[in-house]
């Protein structure tokens, strides 16, 4: 391909900029030595890989050539790549002329060798992923229980209870409101937040009122626009809605915080998942003795998906395990060193196609060691399709937290998991919820129960709700107070639709409903 040819092919990549972007990459990559012209060998596939390779792994783990069709490659995909490697519609690439010792680039020749490796290896579409035991459709012991319809189209964001006062909580998208639920479903609103609430951890404060620290998104589609809060309420005032405190403003579409004593002072500090796009990274919000809060960055990428708090290697100072669901994707391990700031271990690599979405350890095989739980499935970033590797994944830990992959059942667009002992039989079973399942053809994965029978064999059974909702959010409560975990889904009704001719088929009108737990062994 000649150079003038090279360059009517990146003006064409970028000409879908508008429409769909690949995948989402991070901007800060490693630095190398002076740069070194890569020597070709004249195959296109044997370039093409090694060019790949060379190029795309400075900034975060292989993806492998087959994980997307050649169409999502060549008009999306590639087409955010092209940036990150300092590849430019007009008038070619001057960048190594200017920037000499950089290495995070690549030339208009290797550019065109890259594009010629996808257009020839990549596959023409994606086969569905075949699931391994077919799905049940029953409701598995539980029963349905539904509150009132309300008068407006529900989006429901955020689930939470306190385990301390058993106070049941949800947010919604649009009213940007708090509302608290009792046993019978009745809602009421405490307050109006800045955006909407999809995450919150309790905790107590200096004079020991009942707190919520909520993750205020901002945006809640993922875009570069740091307008997210962290927001402190007092959630025992009479009064609410005038007991707010911003505790972080201007963040990047925050996600999720985690709470805890991570420098031993006496005083609850806050760690915060700013999730962003390009722009994100995670944050420790120091509480000083005044009670005002310090910002600082303990992790500089975006991509934060979920963080636990806990410490994971036994010496008696709080760490941070964090998910990250695209850019550098993978399990990551923020050890506290002891000093005010934390050293980075990664604990798993995933491709950045995987969107992984939740996670959650638990000791699975009754071996004494927590295992991991892990759901890949966001998939309203950029590649848009359905993807055969979403779904739920279960990882042995094996020692010090190295994990090997044991068991994995394919579900599109998995949102998060739940696991725990729901029937009484002391074995572990996992709930699902799939936000970005595929609702043309099987609806039913929307929800799916995995009841553990034998060692790592599960019964997926799927319950008939996926017309009661479209579920965003899910979170574990005994609501009844019968001593059994019930479940609690919420209902975004409306919006991130990614199937083309789809319209929504559910009910818009409930904000939530409970799967109460009437199991038996």
């Amino acid at each position: 391909m000649n150079f003038k040819k090279s360059l009517l092919t990146i003006s064409y990549l970028f000409s879908f900029s508008a429409i769909l972007a690949g995948l989402t990459l991070i901007n800060s990559c490693k630095r190398k030595p002076a740069y070194q012209p890569y020597k070709f060998t004249g195959d296109v596939v044997v370039d093409g890989k090694n060019l790949v390779q060379l190029k795309c792994t400075r900034c975060h783990s292989l993806v492998p050539v087959d994980a997307l069709p050649k169409d999502v490659w060549l008009n999306h995909t590639l087409v955010n790549m092209a940036p990150q490697l300092h590849i430019s519609t007009y008038g070619g690439s001057s960048y190594y002329k200017n920037n000499p010792l950089d290495t995070t680039g690549a030339t208009i020749a290797e550019w065109t060798a890259i594009l010629a490796y996808y257009k020839k290896a990549a596959p023409d579409t994606l086969l569905p992923a075949k699931k391994p035991i077919p799905l049940i459709n029953d409701w598995a012991g539980f029963t349905l229980k539904k509150p009132a319809p309300v008068s407006y189209v529900a989006f429901t964001t955020m689930l939470a209870t306190n385990a301390a006062t058993g106070h049941m909580y949800s947010a919604d998208a649009v009213d940007e409101k708090l509302n608290t639920w009792d046993s019978n479903l009745k809602m009421d609103s405490l307050a109006k937040l800045p955006s909407a609430a999809v995450g919150v951890s309790f905790g107590k404060d200096s004079v020991g009122n009942n707190v919520g620290f909520f993750s205020c998104i901002g945006r809640m589609a993922p875009i570069d626009f740091p307008n997210g809060k962290v927001v402190k309420v007092n959630l025992d005032a009479q009064h609410v809605n005038n007991d707010q405190t911003y505790i972080a403003s201007d963040l990047p579409r925050p996600v999720g915080t985690v709470t805890g004593d991570f420098n031993k002072d006496g005083l609850q500090d806050v760690v915060v998942c700013g999730q962003g796009k390009f722009k994100g990274g995670v944050y420790l919000l120091k509480q000083n003795k005044d009670h005002t809060y310090e910002q600082q960055t303990i992790y500089d990428k975006p991509g934060a998906a979920q963080a636990l708090a806990g410490d994971f290697n036994n010496d008696g100072w709080t760490d941070v395990m964090l998910l990250t669901g695209s850019g550098d994707e993978g399990l990551w391990l923020l050890l506290n060193n002891q000093k005010g700031g934390f050293t980075l271990k990664n604990l798993l690599h995933l491709p950045p196609v995987y969107g992984s979405s939740s996670f959650q350890l638990v000791d699975m095989d009754h071996d004494g060691k927590l295992d991991l739980v892990l759901t890949c499935g966001y998939n309203y970033r950029d590649s848009r399709i359905l993807k055969p590797y979403h779904g739920l994944y279960i990882f042995t830990n094996t020692g010090d937290w190295n994990f090997k992959q044991r068991w994995f059942y394919p579900i599109n667009g998995c949102t998060k998991a739940i696991a725990a002992d729901f029937d009484g039989d002391g074995d572990i079973d996992i709930a699902t919820i799939a936000f970005f399942a595929d609702m043309k053809n099987t609806p039913a994965e929307e929800f799916i129960y995995f009841e553990q029978d034998k060692p790592f064999e599960f019964k997926p059974h799927t319950l008939p709700i996926s017309q009661l909702g479209h579920w965003m959010c899910m979170e574990m409560t005994d609501l009844n107070k019968d001593g059994k975990p019930d479940l609690v889904l919420g209902n975004y009704a409306d919006g991130f639709m990614f199937q083309d001719g789809f319209k929504p088929n559910w009910d818009q009108h409930l904000p939530l409903i409970v799967l109460e737990n009437h199991t038996k062994k």
